[in-house]
C-alpha cells in the first residue's frame, strides 16, 4: 500500500474542522509546509507552527462554521494529474482554489494562470 502524507494532512484538517478543533497536528515535511503557506496566504487557515517535527495547524472559523467546506486531494501517488496553464480550471467559478506545484514552487490556480505556468494539481479547496 502506498502512503500519501499530503492526503493524510488534508484529512487531518477536514476531520479537525468537522470536530470543531482549534488546532490539529501533523508530522512535518517540506511539501506540507509549502501547502500550509498557500492555505494561510489564501486565508483558509489562521496560522501554522513547526514544533519538534510536528506542524501545529490553527484552523479558521467564521461564525462557528469551519471556513473550508471541502478539501480534496486531486493528484495522487498512483495517478498524477498534470495540467497546462490553460487547462487549469476555476474551482466553483472562482469561489474555491486549487494548489498547483509548478517549476516556480507551489501556488494557487489563479497565480498559475496569471504566470502561464502549468504543473501538478495537488488539491482543491472551497
Amino acid at each position: 500500500m502506498i502512503s500519501d502524507p499530503i492526503a493524510d494532512m488534508l484529512t487531518t484538517i477536514r476531520n479537525g474542522g468537522a470536530a470543531k478543533n482549534k488546532i490539529v497536528e501533523t508530522p512535518t515535511s517540506k511539501i506540507k509546509l509549502e501547502i500550509l503557506k498557500v492555505l494561510k496566504d489564501s486565508l483558509y487557515i489562521t496560522d501554522y507552527k513547526l514544533e519538534d517535527r510536528v506542524i501545529k495547524i490553527f484552523l479558521k472559523y467564521y461564525d462557528k462554521d469551519f471556513v473550508i467546506q471541502r478539501i480534496k486531494r486531486i493528484s495522487k501517488p498512483g495517478v498524477r494529474i498534470y495540467r497546462k496553464s490553460k487547462g487549469i480550471k476555476k474551482t466553483l467559478g472562482g469561489h474555491g482554489m486549487q494548489i498547483v506545484s509548478t517549476p516556480k514552487g507551489l501556488m494557487t490556480d489563479n497565480q498559475a494562470r496569471k504566470e502561464k505556468m502549468g504543473g501538478e494539481v495537488l488539491c482543491e479547496i472551497w
